[in-house]
């Protein structure tokens, strides 16, 4: 293996360190294998040590290359991937190598894997086939998001350079300009995306060149050419009810609400259950009326579509900075004028509340996950966290109550629901004052209306109740944040809520007792 520079190398750390020292014994000690498992932990620790690769050099000259004791059985550790890769590149064949530094970064892209000087070399880019890369930069694509997390960029750019490189040695190959624009869109590169999606659509004109393309045109916020480039990929293939999705989206982005709605409707006459259409539809709905009954719907669908081919954010997007489906309102909130219980938490039930509270969650079925582990937490442990010092003085942000109300869902599942003694809690903890605490068991019970729609004829009259008895004071908008969220609630109702929501709002008068936590975002 060649020398490395020093400069090109700025990662270090003590496990690495560690490893590094064991392996150097190893390897004196002719322990070839110990030494190739210990380098392996290493890399995985420090990709870019130099000294790491200045022993796999050695190891390689004593062990012919050494390429046998990185085997890649099954599931093989992310350490021995990288130091194959290394080792092939050492041994003339850094087409091969590359390949597994992808995969590395596919298990975990803000890592630096690609981050050593044989990856930008210019004679990688030349001599790798422009195929082969294509397709290796297209399974990179499908595991680092779009647009890759801020904090993986730049661990992933060493890799737009080698496309770089291919095409400036391969010219005009439709695959590879269409897959390096993906990369170079995910990356931020939104000029370079369109220039390579461009050149490839011209190059060979096709379903995928003209996807490509409307994507960076997307990205580079040109829509009405985004627009005409996917109509052109439908008219190429138009069974391929995917690209109606992407159609009607950008329809959207230029306001164009109804017609991109219609572009759902034709895809869904075709194929009903399609589900990038389904999680589409039910977002323009939403975004048309804002009636919570379509995103209720869309999280019903990904219960019963549990294996979908691809991964939607439809649902968390639209729920994202609304009171209660995404997160706590904004504003301050009634303080809890509930009298304190005499019941003493454990300590372990505190810690387990506190692990998972939060002010937001990305939607109400999410934060019903969420709240499982507390299944392990006795219910009268978290009624008392409601309003016991012991959590009141922690200091932690909002939400203590919600997240205890939450837990009361999982105990007593195998109760049906009207007779469960999970509902006869929350029922009597909505009583009364309006708090903190009756919002958060009101939450409780519009959570498990979206989790069991047998629950939500019964959850949607409890809320109905509620909000009429509060309507004409000034708890009404505290209540009616909460309809709005609720499934099943009868138009008069959502009604009522929508109105109460847009009349201003009411001081609110704070309870007489003891305040438990503080309300408000962090």
């Amino acid at each position: 293996m060649a020398a490395v520079p020093l400069g090109s190398f700025l990662v270090d750390s003590p496990s690495a360190r560690r490893d590094l020292a064991r392996a150097r014994a190893a390897l004196d000690a002719g322990e070839l294998t110990d030494a190739a498992g210990h380098l392996a932990t290493a890399l995985a620790h420090a990709p870019t040590l130099p000294e790491t690769h200045e022993l796999l050099s050695r190891l390689a000259a004593r062990a012919g290359g050494a390429l046998d004791l990185f085997p890649l059985e099954p599931h093989p550790p992310v350490g021995r991937i990288v130091a194959r890769a290394h080792l092939l590149a050492a041994a003339g064949r850094p087409e091969d190598g590359l390949p597994l530094l992808v995969a590395a970064s596919g298990q975990t892209p803000a890592a630096d894997w690609a981050g050593v000087p044989w990856v930008q070399e210019p004679a990688l880019g030349a001599r790798i086939e422009p195929g082969l890369l294509a397709r290796t930069v297209m399974r990179l694509c499908t595991t680092v998001g779009d647009p890759a997390p801020a904090e993986s960029v730049n661990a992933l750019r060493p890799y737009l350079a080698v496309v770089r490189h291919a095409v400036a040695a391969h010219g005009e190959h439709a695959m590879l300009l269409g897959a390096g624009s993906a990369l170079a869109r995910r990356l931020g590169e939104v000029r370079l995306a369109v220039d390579w999606a461009a050149r490839g659509s011209r190059s060979q004109p096709s379903k995928l060149g003209e996807i490509w393309l409307g994507y960076a045109y997307r990205s580079a916020g040109r829509m009405p050419e985004a627009l005409a480039a996917l109509r052109r990929a439908v008219a190429y293939d138009p069974d391929d009810l995917s690209v109606y999705a992407d159609v009607a989206a950008t329809l959207a982005d230029l306001g164009r609400l109804d017609e991109a709605l219609r572009w759902t409707e034709l895809a869904l006459e075709r194929d009903p259950a399609f589900d990038c259409v389904v999680h589409t539809a039910h977002r323009l709905r939403y975004r048309a009326d804002g009636d919570v009954a379509h995103l209720v719907a869309l999280a019903d669908f990904i219960r019963d579509h549990p294996d979908d081919a691809h991964e939607h954010t439809d649902l968390e997007e639209c729920c994202r900075n609304t009171p209660w489906l995404g997160g706590l309102p904004a504003g301050p909130s009634p303080a809890a004028g509930r009298a304190p219980v005499n019941a003493e938490p454990s300590a372990d039930a505190v810690r387990r509340l506190l692990r998972i509270a939060s002010t937001s969650w990305p939607h109400p079925p999410a934060a019903y996950d969420r709240a499982l582990g507390l299944v392990l937490v006795e219910p009268w442990e978290l009624l008392a966290m409601l309003a016991h010092p012991a959590v009141a003085e922690t200091g932690e942000p909002a939400g203590i109550e919600v997240w205890a109300c939450l837990g009361l869902l999982h105990h007593g599942t195998d109760e049906p629901w009207l007779d469960s003694s999970r509902r006869r809690l929350l029922l009597g903890l909505i009583e009364g004052d309006v708090d903190r605490v009756t919002q958060a068991a009101l939450f409780a019970l519009v959570t498990y209306a979206w989790v069991d729609p047998d629950a939500r004829d019964d959850v949607a009259a409890v809320v109905a109740g509620r909000l009429s008895e509060v309507a004409s004071g000034p708890q009404a908008r505290a209540v009616a944040e909460l309809a709005l969220a609720a499934p099943g609630l009868d138009r008069p109702t959502r009604e009522l809520a929508a109105a109460t929501i847009r009349v201003p709002a009411v001081p609110r008068q704070r309870g007489r007792g003891r305040s438990l936590l503080r309300w408000r975002r962090e």
